[in-house]
């Protein structure tokens, strides 16, 4: 058994390691999460046409959007459940579990006979893929230094528009009648994700178990053993490796954290945060849920774009959402959290309030309404992005997997359940006035966003988690 009160300098040789292939491998094994949830997205949204036809399951428009719902309630039950095992029971447990509920439950879709079973498999992908985000981000957080967080989140985070095109690109082939009859090609296409959610499984064998977290749990000796062999690794290609920055620090093991505590963490603890953490998370919910799981609908019934051909434009706009964290990120190293958070979703939503009014007076084709789409959602996307890092780098380690759940749940239940179905409700009325006003809603949200962020924004940037906010193991 460990020693009641330890000090160790893990967090610190940590944060001092040079960048090396083991970073590579844990945002290669671990971020491939946001790739098969932009699959699952795009897939629905790029398919919708075809498995709501006859050769499908004679789903309505309002359907479609109750059965992108249903994905999300899903996503914030499994975020839930399984960011609560996250803590309790390790990052890698869960990083393997997760992508197993994921990889049955995608391939399943493909097996849909109506609409609830439809909904029913939806719910348990969804359910896959937020008990990833918890575990997940977590992990990554902890295991990538501290100066190189900023970038490296918003980058994996943006990999969401690889898996957009792979399912908008999957779309074209498999929806062509000359190579697949209708009603099969849209089942297969569920097997996609299913055959990389199992391929990934694999490849998390080599990722290790976060030290920071066992660190907190009293496993102070098998921590110790994982840090000297990354250190290994790494210092036998780098060289002899700089001298861990800052203090130790001095911890107690403790037991789970109660529901009472995490409640003062977050209302007495930490209020200003947790208002800021809602606010982000819930605004750009809204935004992408409400307009992307619903923008196949509108190319095809305000622009008449066939529903083989939807795959086509959300390529541009998967392209535009994937470059913006990409090329924006370091910015969040250097300018700073505060900043950029506070610019990306104050420009994203006035711009977003433009191309309302434009598409309301008909002044946009499918083309023009894409590209826009495109430049909006290159700034949008880094702000989604820093919204997922906020709330994983400013609350303390011990629930940092069930804060990341808590967030992204509550955040997707105020802004992400009700805006596919609304939406899905105002596509279906035929009318661009009242689309209109939905539009002008999200980006409301994002502009009111801005305005939290920079009252009250988290300088994140650079800085040790253990720094940002103490271990609630902390002594001394």
């Amino acid at each position: 058994m460990a020693a009641s009160v330890y000090e160790t300098d893990i967090p610190a040789r940590l944060d001092r390691l040079p960048w090396h292939r083991f970073h590579w491998l844990v945002i290669t094994a671990l971020g491939v999460t946001w790739i098969l949830d932009g699959l699952e997205v795009t897939l629905v949204g790029s398919l919708s046409g075809a498995f709501a036809g006859p050769n499908g399951l004679s789903m309505s428009e309002s359907q479609i959007g109750l059965a992108a719902s249903a994905y999300l309630g899903g996503a914030i039950i499994g975020a839930l459940g399984f960011g609560q095992l996250t803590d309790l029971y390790g990052r890698k447990r869960l990083f393997s579990v997760t992508v197993l509920v994921y990889a049955v439950a995608t391939i399943a879709t493909g097996f849909s006979w109506n609409f609830v079973s439809f909904a029913l498999f939806r719910f348990g992908t969804g359910a896959g893929i937020g008990g990833e985000y918890a575990a997940i981000n977590s992990a990554i957080d902890e295991l990538i230094p501290a100066r190189a967080r900023g970038w490296t989140d918003l980058a994996i985070n943006g990999t969401f528009w690889i898996g957009a095109a792979l399912g908008a690109g999957s779309s074209l082939v498999l929806l062509d009648p000359h190579v697949l009859p209708p009603w099969l090609g849209w089942r297969l296409a569920f097997g996609i994700g299913g055959a990389l959610g199992f391929g990934v499984i694999v490849l998390r064998r080599f990722v290790p178990e976060s030290p920071r977290w066992l660190m907190t749990h009293g496993r102070i000796h098998d921590a110790e053993r994982i840090v000297r062999d990354i250190e290994l690794r790494i210092g036998g290609r780098a060289g002899a490796l700089p001298p861990p920055a800052g203090k130790p620090i001095r911890l107690a093991p403790r037991g789970p954290v109660s529901l009472i505590e995490l409640g003062a963490v977050l209302l007495r603890r930490y209020p200003r945060r947790t208002v800021l953490g809602l606010t982000l998370m819930a605004a750009q919910a809204f935004c992408y849920n409400a307009v992307f799981f619903t923008y196949a609908l509108v190319l095809r019934r305000f622009y008449a774009v066939p529903a083989d051909r939807v795959g086509e434009y959300i390529l541009a706009f998967a392209a535009g959402n994937f470059l913006g964290p990409l090329l924006l990120g370091r910015l969040f190293d250097t300018v700073g959290r505060r900043i950029m958070i506070a610019l990306t979703y104050g420009l994203a939503g006035t711009l977003m309030a433009a191309t309302a009014l434009l598409f309301a007076f008909g002044a946009l084709g499918a083309a023009g309404q894409t590209a826009l789409w495109t430049g909006i959602f290159f700034i949008a996307s880094a702000a989604a992005s820093a919204a997922y890092l906020t709330v994983g780098e400013i609350f303390p380690l011990e629930l940092r997997a069930l804060i990341i759940a808590l967030f992204y749940g509550f955040g997707t239940a105020i802004g992400g359940i009700a805006g596919p179905a609304l939406f899905g409700l105002l596509i279906e009325s035929g009318s661009r006035a009242a689309l209109m006003w939905g539009y002008l809603l999200a980006a409301a949200l994002m502009i009111a966003a801005c305005a939290v962020e920079a009252a009250i924004g988290i300088d994140a940037e650079r800085r040790p988690l253990e720094e940002v906010a103490a271990p609630l193991s902390t002594r001394g």
